[in-house]
C-alpha cells in the first residue's frame, strides 16, 4: 500500500464555495481511479488542512497524477486556492489497528 500525504495552506482570500465544489469534484473522480482505496481528511487550529489518501500501487498514484482534470485543478489550485502545499509519498511496510470490541471488552481479534 502507498500513502500521499497532502498538506495544504488555502489562501486568506480563498472562495471557499469554489475551493469545495473544486475538492468534492476531485474526491468523485479519484473514487474512480483503479487502485484508490480512499482518503480521509483533517483540519488544524491554523486553518490548515491535511489530506491522507490510500492506493495500492505507485502505478495507482500515478494514473492519478496524470488524470487530466486533476492535472487541470492542480494548476488552477496553485492559482487560485493555495498559499502553499506539500506532498508526501510513501510506502507501508507495515499496517496494524487495535480497537474495542462492541462491549468494552478488549481488543477485537
Amino acid at each position: 500500500m502507498e500513502i500521499v500525504v497532502f498538506k495544504v495552506r488555502p489562501r486568506a482570500d480563498i472562495d471557499q464555495q469554489a475551493y469545495q465544489e473544486a475538492f468534492e469534484r476531485m474526491l468523485s473522480l479519484v473514487a474512480e481511479v483503479p487502485g484508490f482505496i480512499g482518503i480521509e481528511g483533517f483540519t488544524g487550529e491554523d486553518g490548515s488542512e491535511l489530506a491522507v489518501a490510500n492506493f495500492e500501487s505507485p502505478e495507482a498514484i500515478a494514473a492519478w497524477r496524470d488524470y487530466p482534470e486533476h492535472v487541470h485543478t492542480r494548476e488552477r489550485g496553485r492559482r487560485e486556492f493555495f498559499e502553499s502545499y506539500e506532498i508526501t509519498i510513501a510506502s507501508v511496510w507495515r499496517k496494524y489497528d487495535w480497537h474495542l470490541d462492541t462491549r468494552g471488552h478488549g481488543p477485537c481479534q
